[in-house]
């Protein structure tokens, strides 16, 4: 078996509206078509063919820290930084990492954390 790349991360939401609007205004993802499933979902381009899927309906609480969470390269994390702050989001950093890439931690409003990196390497 060849695995070829990673092509989407599927996360579970509440309100699937707000979740559209944090991912789409706050963070300035573009939406993209989605199949007629059954069940409401949204989905955003992450990258070159990376995507982020919404898959709406969730009930149930769930227990989510930090370990638990995927990360975006981003060009710079000064300007992402700057790009949040305009945006109202709270985030924890930037701080670096042992190996020099430079990272700030976001929650999207589902309590789902957010790394977002630049990459020194």
């Amino acid at each position: 078996m060849d695995i070829e790349e990673l092509n989407h991360v599927a996360i579970w939401v509440k309100d699937l509206e707000a979740s559209r609007a944090f991912y789409q205004r706050q963070l300035g993802l573009e939406a993209i078509p989605r199949p007629a499933f059954d069940f409401p979902g949204a989905w955003f381009r992450l990258g070159a063919g990376q995507e982020l899927h919404l898959i709406g309906g969730r009930k149930q609480e769930l227990s989510l820290d930090r370990r638990h969470h995927f990360a975006l390269k981003v060009r710079s994390a000064r300007e992402a930084a700057h790009w949040l702050q305009q945006k109202g989001v709270t985030y924890r950093g930037p701080k670096p990492r042992p190996d020099g890439a430079i990272q700030l931690f976001i929650q999207d409003p589902d309590g789902y954390t957010i790394e977002l990196f630049e990459d020194n390497a």
